[in-house]
């Protein structure tokens, strides 16, 4: 059981704020807490995972903290908090005295395409760095040319990019994202989710060989020491099992050496959190 899940999701379902949960996603129209995802883990042979936040309160963060502390194989969480609050160093101060708060995410992929370039929001990346936070880049691949541009200003703080930037897969489309995903790989201080991938491709009939010439370019760029996996559970449900989304991984990356499948499925997670594993 030496298998990470850097990339997943709890909530209580509130059809009012996670009304971005539409009917077409019947299927994750209800909870999901940890006594649903541990049988997952144990039978795909993970020991751990990090939860990452679904909605954007400082509630929800202290949601996902409570259920680390009661769930020992909840070792990470990526909170949110208001980057754009005169407050952030305040706020960040005071989470800073949460052992298993590591990080935070806002969800950019829903903000204008210049977002990342308001003064505010660079504010709060910047007060990031003094607290040891990481910094989650949730983005539709369009906004990966701003992605660029932060990565690059702040070059000592520590990102992660979620979803390969949710490429169209369900269209095959590939050529302004890979051109991103060049320029994003080349900077030191950004790692890269293997996650979210089978909702980018048609729900109904994805097949593995749809994805792997979006793993081939992932696998390129950024390699195999700056790669971890996420589940994207259960949100991961629309389209797939959490079985057949490690399976996708698994058969990829069954010819690489031993070594070099322990870094993606645990070790890089495990040092770009500070996990306590």
């Amino acid at each position: 059981m030496n298998r990470i899940d850097a990339h997943q999701h709890f909530w209580i379902f509130d059809p009012i704020r996670d009304n971005w949960i539409d009917d077409t996603m019947k299927s994750i129209q209800k909870n999901f807490l940890p006594e649903d995802l541990n049988p997952l883990l144990v039978e795909n042979n993970f020991s751990a995972c990090v939860a990452v936040q679904a909605s954007q309160t400082e509630e929800e963060t202290n949601f996902l903290l409570d259920l680390a502390a009661k769930n020992e194989f909840i070792k990470g969480v990526v909170g949110w908090v208001d980057l754009l609050n005169d407050t952030i160093v305040e706020r960040l101060d005071h989470y800073s005295k949460f052992d298993k708060l590591k990080g935070f995410r806002h969800v950019v992929q829903g903000e204008p395409d210049d977002f990342m370039f308001r003064n505010d929001f660079r504010n709060g990346i910047k007060a990031l760095k003094q607290f040891n936070f990481t910094y989650d880049i949730l983005i539709f691949h369009r906004q990966l040319p701003a992605a660029i541009d932060l990565v690059n200003t702040f070059s000592t703080q520590a990102f992660v990019l979620d979803h390969i930037a949710k490429p169209d897969i369900k269209s095959a489309e590939k050529r302004s994202w890979e051109k991103g995903i060049k320029e994003l790989a080349k900077a030191d201080n950004v790692m890269c989710k293997i996650s979210g991938m089978v909702t980018e491709a048609d729900w109904n009939s994805w097949k593995a060989d749809d994805i792997k010439p979006y793993l081939d370019i992932i696998f390129e760029n950024f390699t195999t020491n700056k790669l971890m996996f996420g589940s994207d559970w259960p949100v991961c449900n629309l389209a797939a099992s959490y079985s057949q989304v490690v399976g996708v991984l698994e058969s990829y990356i069954t010819q690489l050496p031993a070594h070099d499948q322990h870094q993606i499925w645990y070790e890089n997670a495990k040092t770009f959190y500070n996990l306590k594993v």
